[in-house]
């Protein structure tokens, strides 16, 4: 928490291209004593990429990664200027929160989430965009605190609060609102007393750059069940200053299904739509990946 306080100092102080600097021997740091994300790193890259992936893949990956921690300083202040952010697909979304429904985002620990809100400085109208995001705040307390405290109130992220008892009439209220309620989705979660709004959802193993990986469902049994429609979002740090952000239609519940054999098929089916992009957006953007640990489960117990 110390280190990460005087980042945050620093990068306040002595502006973005100064902080930058700081960023190559923290993540060469990483790199070199930091055996066990290496290893999956390397998995990893090996798959986006291919066997010729190398050091500087990994290094270029944690950088990466280093970067969109410290822009999250900037995009919470509403350093917008300092970026060239590229919107796309916005326009669906949009669509949806103008007829007051709201909607799903379903992301993935892959680019930035902050530059995300990005899009509503493009759209022209920042309060018809407003996305509140589903986590458990107590896992980052610390970190939420801090990141806070930075944050202008303007761009300060909404949290909805899951796992407790009025988490989701929260849920329904903020959609219901014209709300965007988002969630990164690729990571399973340990039982159902710990699932919150992935509650009902169970792991399913689904084939992902080669290799079967386990995914919860959880999140589409729960846009199912408010009957709303489901977007895949993701902004990717393309290098420098430079981040390119991506809305995709993924899946409409917004329809009444009675058949439970239909709806499991359509649940499986979006889940897959879900993996498939993500995939795809590995190898188009193989740095973006910020899942350090043991993603396919090869290590041994």
């Amino acid at each position: 928490m110390l280190a990460l306080r005087v980042i945050c100092w620093i990068a306040i102080q002595c502006g973005r291209p100064l902080t930058r600097l700081i960023l190559h021997p923290i993540s060469l740091y990483f790199l070199l004593f930091s055996p066990t994300p290496r290893r999956h790193i390397k998995r990893y890259l090996f798959r986006a990429i291919g066997p010729n992936a190398g050091w500087s893949d990994g290094y270029r990956l944690l950088h990466s990664f280093a970067s969109t921690v410290l822009d999250r300083v900037y995009f919470l202040r509403g350093r917008l200027d300092l970026f060239d952010v590229r919107v796309e697909g916005q326009q669906a979304v949009e669509a949806e929160t103008d007829a007051g429904r709201g909607a799903f985002m379903l992301g993935a620990h892959f680019g930035s989430f902050e530059a995300l809100g990005a899009c509503k400085q493009q759209s022209g109208a920042p309060a018809d965009l407003r996305l509140a995001m589903l986590m458990y705040p107590d896992n980052a307390r610390q970190i939420n605190a801090m990141l806070s405290a930075v944050s202008t109130p303007e761009m300060r992220p909404h949290v909805i609060a899951l796992g407790r008892p009025h988490s989701m009439l929260a849920l329904r209220d903020w959609l219901d609102s014209g709300g965007l309620a988002g969630l990164l989705a690729d990571r399973t979660l340990g039982g159902p007393e710990e699932g919150g709004a992935q509650r009902g959802g169970s792991p399913i193993e689904i084939s992902f750059l080669g290799k079967p990986a386990a995914f919860n469902d959880g999140p589409f049994r729960l846009a199912a069940l408010l009957r709303r429609k489901v977007f895949f979002m993701a902004g990717m740090y393309v290098g420098g200053a430079r981040y390119d952000v991506r809305f995709e239609p993924l899946a409409d519940f917004s329809e009444r299904v009675s058949d439970p054999a239909e709806r499991e098929r359509r649940i499986r089916a979006a889940l897959e739509s879900y993996v498939a992009r993500l995939e795809a957006l590995c190898r188009a953007y193989p740095h973006n990946w910020f899942n350090f640990h043991d993603f396919w489960l090869e290590d041994p117990p």
